[in-house]
């Protein structure tokens, strides 16, 4: 089965509204339509952009699906500083990032508060990108399977086989996020393959032949074809390199430098 790899730009905490629309301007020169026959892309500004991001990608006929880095999981209610899935869908939303290391490490996020995300973001008609990734702490104790394995499943318990197949695993390395460090090629594969196994054990083979399986970490140009060219990766979570064009665009045609 071919997956139709998705490379994703994650600004983070970076970019205000004039800054996103320059970007993402700069972006729609940089990349061709014979890129997006080849590969999804979606961008993933913060809250205060999307709305800007939403209307120049619109009127314009950009071939960028908008996303999110975040969201609740209850529909609405007290819950200062928070964003309902339902109010991302309205701005035509189409991927979601959850459960991302910063997210858990910074602000406490759960596998359970993972998983009620992903379950709302599904209700509400919009894809979840599920990150998962251990430490390097845990992985030189040789426990990054177990860790993946817990986040993968208990992140998405209660999800139908059938949704599994249609959405987003993210594999992130949290020892590669920002730092520089990249894991080798072999290593992401592997890791890669071991979250389609664990996809295949939790919801059977059909899902885990269709789910994409993003890696994350440190991707740039210079390592983006290596990477994107293993089995069992599908697409990259792209942090720094995104907020430049000229990077994102040559990650995103990373086949022209095979």
């Amino acid at each position: 089965m071919s997956r139709k790899p998705l490379i994703s730009g994650n600004w983070k905490m970076h970019l205000n509204h004039f800054e996103a629309l320059k970007l993402v301007q700069e972006l729609s020169y940089a990349v061709t339509i014979d890129d997006v026959e080849e590969v999804d892309i979606s961008i993933h500004p913060p809250f205060t952009d999307i709305r800007t991001v939403q209307t120049v990608c619109e009127s314009d006929r950009l071939p960028f699906h908008v996303g999110a880095q975040h969201c609740h999981f209850e529909a609405k209610g007290a819950f200062t500083g928070e964003i309902a899935p339902s109010m991302l869908a309205k701005l035509n939303v189409s991927y979601v990032i959850v459960g991302h290391s910063e997210r858990r490490e910074v602000f406490g996020e759960t596998d359970e508060m993972a998983n009620a995300k992903v379950k709302a973001i599904l209700a509400n008609e919009m894809i979840p990108i599920m990150c998962c990734g251990e430490t390097l702490e845990e992985r030189e104790a040789e426990q990054a399977e177990d860790k993946i394995s817990g986040q993968v499943r208990d992140g998405l318990a209660g999800v139908s086989p059938e949704q599994v197949a249609g959405l987003v695993i993210a594999y992130e390395p949290i020892w590669a996020i920002g730092t520089g460090k990249t894991a080798s090629a072999e290593d992401a594969q592997a890791m890669c393959a071991f979250v389609r196994a664990t996809v295949a054990d939790a919801f059977g083979a059909e899902a885990a032949e269709a789910v994409r399986i993003q890696y994350g970490g440190s991707v740039k140009p210079v390592n983006a074809n290596e990477l994107m060219t293993q089995p069992d990766i599908d697409g990259a979570l792209v942090g720094g390199a995104s907020l430049e064009a000229e990077s994102f665009a040559r990650i995103v045609q990373f086949r022209l430098s095979e």
